[in-house]
Order: C-alpha cells, then sequence, then structure tokens
C-alpha cells in the first residue's frame, strides 16, 4: 500500500528526529562569533611569531573556522604582559594564546600578580593542545673561526669571562637557561645580551653584534641557506633525521649530555567553555595535517607532538618541574 502525502511527512520528520538525536546533522556545538584573537608571548619573526602567522591563514584556507585568527604580539615582561592579558580575559571563547618555555620560565623568575593578589601560573590558563615540540641550535656567524664545536670551546675557556656575547629572547628564559648550562659545563662565563624575540636575536648575530645563539631553527633557517650563520651543535637526544639538518652532531654526541625541548602549544583564558576547548583542538589538530605545515615541520627540524586531555596536563606538569629544576640550578628560582 503506498504512503499518503502525510505519511511521507511523518516518516521524513522521524528521520530527521532520529539523525538530530545520532548527532550525525547536528550542528557544531560552538564556533567564534567574531574574529579570534591570537595572543603572540613574544616579538615578531620568532619561532612563535612565525608558527602562528602561518596556521592563521591556513586556518582560513581550509576553512577551519567562520572566523579569522588574528595573531598580536605582546612581548613585554618575556611574556609576562601575555600572561596578565589572557588573565583579564577570563571566559571569553575568542581568545588564545600560543606559548613557549616562558610560560614556565617567567612566572619561576618573577612574581606575577593577577588583579586578585594572588601569584600567576600556568594552571591558571585552559591547556587546549601542545603541538609541536623544538629544538635549539648553538648557532655562530658564519665568518666566525669557529668551526666546530671544540674550538668555540676552548675560545669560551680561554676567557677573559664574558668576553664572547650571546643573544636570546628574554631575561631568565630558555635561551639564558641554556647558556647557563653551557658556561656550567665548560666552567667559561658568557655575557647575555636580550632581545624581544628570535627573530631580532638571529639578526644580532647576523649583524655581528653577538657572538653566538641558541636560536631554534626556524628562527635561524633563512640565514643558514643564506650562508650568514653555521650551526655548531644542536641540543637534541639524538641527530635530526631531514635534510640538511642530520649534518648537525648532538651536544651529547660530542661530550656535553645537554638537552632542550620547547613547548609550541595552544592555551586559552581561565574559564574558557569546554565546547570552545573542542572546537580549537578540532582546529589545530586538522591544520597540522596540512601539506603546509608538513613542509613547516620539516623546515623548522620540529617534532610533531599533538596532544590534549588529561595526558597534556600531566606532560605540563613534568615540563614545568623540569624548568622549575633548571631556574633553580642557575639561582634564578623565585619562591
Amino acid at each position: 500500500m503506498g504512503l499518503t502525502r502525510q505519511g511521507v511527512l511523518i516518516v521524513l520528520v522521524v528521520c530527521v528526529v532520529g539523525l538530530l538525536a545520532s548527532g550525525a546533522l547536528s550542528a557544531p556545538a560552538w564556533q567564534p562569533n567574531r574574529p579570534v584573537e591570537w595572543t603572540v608571548p613574544a616579538g615578531t619573526g620568532g619561532g612563535a611569531d612565525q608558527q602562528a602567522r602561518l596556521m592563521a591563514p591556513l586556518i582560513e584556507k581550509y576553512r577551519l573556522s567562520p572566523q579569522p585568527f588574528i595573531p598580536v604580539n605582546r612581548p613585554a615582561g618575556a611574556g609576562a604582559q601575555a600572561f596578565l592579558w589572557m588573565i583579564d580575559k577570563t571566559g571569553d571563547p575568542h581568545t588564545i594564546l600560543i606559548t613557549l618555555d616562558s610560560l614556565f620560565a617567567t612566572p619561576a623568575a618573577q612574581v606575577l600578580r593577577k588583579r586578585d593578589g594572588s601569584r600567576f601560573t600556568w594552571r591558571d590558563l585552559t591547556p587546549i593542545a601542545r603541538l609541536l615540540l623544538d629544538h635549539f641550535v648553538l648557532w655562530v656567524h658564519a665568518e666566525s673561526p669557529y668551526r666546530t664545536l671544540d674550538d668555540f670551546v676552548r675560545a669560551a675557556k680561554a676567557g677573559p669571562p664574558g668576553r664572547l656575547k650571546m643573544a636570546g629572547t628574554g631575561s631568565k628564559q630558555e635561551d639564558e637557561i641554556i647558556m647557563v648550562l653551557l658556561e656550567q659545563a665548560w666552567g667559561a662565563k658568557f655575557t647575555y645580551v636580550p632581545f624581544p624575540g628570535g627573530g631580532a636575536v638571529a639578526a644580532a648575530l647576523v649583524g655581528k653584534q653577538v657572538d653566538f645563539t641558541v636560536n631554534n631553527p626556524i628562527e635561524a633557517v633563512g640565514h643558514w641557506e643564506a650562508g650568514r650563520v653555521r650551526p655548531l651543535a644542536i641540543f637534541a637526544s639524538e641527530r635530526v633525521r631531514v635534510g640538511r639538518w642530520a649534518e648537525i652532531p648532538t651536544m651529547r654526541e660530542l661530550g656535553y649530555p645537554i638537552e632542550y625541548q620547547m613547548l609550541r602549544g595552544i592555551f586559552g583564558p581561565p574559564q574558557m567553555p569546554a565546547e570552545a576547548v573542542a572546537f580549537y583542538q578540532e582546529v589545530f589538530r586538522r591544520v597540522l595535517d596540512t601539506p603546509e605545515m608538513a613542509d613547516f615541520i620539516e623546515r623548522g627540524a620540529y617534532t610533531k607532538a599533538y596532544l590534549t586531555g588529561r595526558e597534556y596536563v600531566q606532560w605540563l606538569e613534568r615540563k614545568d618541574a623540569l624548568v622549575r629544576s633548571l631556574m633553580e640550578r642557575a639561582g634564578w628560582l623565585v619562591r
């Protein structure tokens, strides 16, 4: 027996209701309805800045968000400006932060007070996702007399103390931590020159304002390709098996077991709604799988390391403990 028009309508309504109940036709739980402000806690040209400014147009290109992501640099105070600004955006789902290890080091080296007088830590923010892990490389100018790490170590030990100058991002941050580890390993003393971001740090080396840096690969790769800088060693557990990066020996294989990898992750402000967290997790998961990001990861010798949820928080706790121990070793930890 054929269905009447009324019967067909009833069947369609039942099917749609069933699909909605199963989630097959459900709309996204949350999407931004205005531009997303993406805070970068460092200056232009550094690793975090480059990553955000690559990913933002990719999000638009692949239609991963109905609204654009707008990177905004807030480098003051070694990231302190950015972190406290995020606190003032409590509950705002249209605000995110790309961060590096300054998220751990800056609150360990200085007391950052929130408006209620309590002390800021990374736990005040909402963890969204770990995206990448970044390496550090010891760089010298291409015209430098130091062709190997041994050449550099001999010069460092020969003194006088402070003669060799190193540029780095911020003060009492990961760059300066690595410098202190080198001083302790070699019995040397360097002069540290802070800059607002990795791009300015690399430019200082190219301009011969300093003798060396420990720039992240992506911050110096263009200068390396142009023949302006020379890598002596990478602070990794093993060589990076990608392109020319494989030529660079590790500090460990050269006799100095100094390793350091840095977070490239995403956070939201305090009390970010769970639906917004889920939205951003999916956006960044998909961005990481684009061919453009694959090229960026290879060019910058990154480790792709997407992580969310409880595992991400547990990793953050371990990372924070490591950074605090290194800060204490350097004599910078403020309790």
